[in-house]
């Protein structure tokens, strides 16, 4: 009672609440659904009535109690106006647990997600946000807000995959599978996977579980197992983040989880579509149902010659913004164009200085290291998404582009055209 008096805390929690339903815990066990939080006295006329802690639907609704069981997709679409990406870190030890969600901040960052927030759980996790306002009003000519629980999935499917590595790394580094076994209790076997040691058997980031009317902790409000405090924190504060600090009398609320107050721009584009690009990408290789198309990294080095108009124009350099995406299509183009790192961070640090305002070389430097350590191959952004090549003024198309969805298609069927003409040539006869 006297912890969810405080007004500072009442005000972080309403501030949340605004168009999502509610639903409050008394003990352990859940109150009805759906409810609403709209005035900081609600909060405290809850406790009276002994709340305990408050849940909020990662969805946010134009009027949340509409909602009600049994509701088919088409009514929930109609009511939701949007919605939170929250990745849920949990382990059953703490450094498990920061330990990824180090390196999922370390991904968002890599994506120039900016407007991100973390929250420590209440227990052993992390929760790591990602507001409605960074992600772009439409994704492959669909409203984004109807694309729920899919966007979600697909995005904590992606950063799981690209986690993985060195989450498996850092976690062996921390622990042997003989001591991990024994902590928890479990026969060494049950961490692996396809004979590897599988990470997410001991740190949980499960997108499976999401749905819609999924809900989450609200930030400032007290774990009942813990008797700690769901508080947000600093990024830069993962590594040295400590239980102490969620204890109810040390609590200051001074940080609002998934503040959109600074949002300019949709950040999490890249994200987004790179996840889409993924997913289907995978598909693909798992399903081999649709006609087999060359976008494998070439063998040899493709030269210019074969680059599509749009890449082409970004290599003479940029009058206006457009540098960080443009680093973004580059580097994931060459790639596929068998070019190795040390050439392009060659060539992306000399184009670099054509441009209006050159970028920090570390920046470029960073880009390029991380992408060393991927594992998977993702093709740049497709043509028809605006946010790259349009916004920033290097679609320039040619009568190739009009058969084309994405500029490593434009090389490839460029030098299949070309394989085939010089296949035709009739040979020279010999005495």
């Amino acid at each position: 009672m006297k912890y969810y008096s405080r007004k500072d805390i009442q005000k972080e929690l309403i501030k949340l609440a605004a168009n999502r339903e509610i639903s409050v815990m008394y003990g352990n066990k859940f109150g009805k659904r759906p409810d609403i939080l709209e005035y900081e006295n609600d909060v405290i006329e809850f406790v009276k009535n002994g709340a305990t802690s408050f849940h909020a639907s990662e969805e946010r609704w134009k009027n949340p109690l509409l909602l009600k069981p049994g509701m088919s997709k088409k009514q929930l679409d109609s009511l939701r106006t949007g919605f939170d990406c929250i990745l849920d870190v949990d382990s059953k030890f703490l450094e498990f647990s920061r330990v990824a969600a180090k390196l999922i901040i370390d991904v968002l960052k890599f994506y120039d997600i900016k407007s991100f927030s973390i929250k420590f759980s209440g227990n052993k996790g992390f929760h790591i946000g990602i507001p409605f306002e960074v992600f772009p009003k439409e994704i492959n000519n669909q409203k984004i807000n109807l694309f729920f629980p899919e966007g979600t999935k697909l995005i904590i499917n992606y950063v799981r995959d690209i986690i993985k590595e060195d989450l498996k790394n850092e976690i062996l580094n921390l622990s042997s599978l003989q001591e991990i076994s024994k902590a928890f209790n479990k026969p060494q076997k049950d961490f692996i996977k396809n004979k590897k040691f599988d990470p997410f058997s001991v740190v949980d980031i499960d997108y499976m579980l999401i749905s819609t009317r999924h809900m989450f902790r609200m930030p400032y409000s007290y774990h009942e197992k813990s008797n700690l405090i769901s508080i947000p924190i600093n990024p830069k504060e993962i590594k040295t983040f400590k239980l102490s600090k969620a204890k109810i009398k040390n609590i200051k609320a001074d940080i609002t989880f998934l503040d959109t107050s600074k949002v300019k721009y949709p950040e999490a584009d890249h994200l987004l579509q790179q996840a889409i690009a993924f997913t289907l990408e995978t598909k693909k290789k798992e399903l081999k149902k649709h006609k087999k198309e060359t976008y494998a990294s070439h063998k040899g080095m493709i030269n210019k010659d074969f680059f599509p108009p749009c890449i082409l124009k970004i290599l003479k350099g940029l009058k206006e913004d457009g540098r960080k995406r443009s680093v973004f299509i580059l580097i994931n183009f060459l790639k596929q164009m068998g070019w190795d790192f040390k050439k392009i961070q060659d060539l992306l640090l000399k184009w670099n200085k054509k441009n209006y305002e050159p970028l920090r070389e570390s920046y470029i430097i960073s880009q390029i290291n991380w992408h060393k350590k991927q594992h998977q191959s993702i093709l740049p952004p497709n043509c028809n998404n605006e946010m790259y090549y349009a916004s920033i003024a290097v679609c320039n198309p040619d009568n190739w582009c009009k058969k084309i969805k994405n500029p490593v298609n434009y090389t490839n069927k460029k030098l299949f055209v070309l394989k085939e003409n010089q296949s035709k040539k009739p040979k020279k006869k010999t005495i």
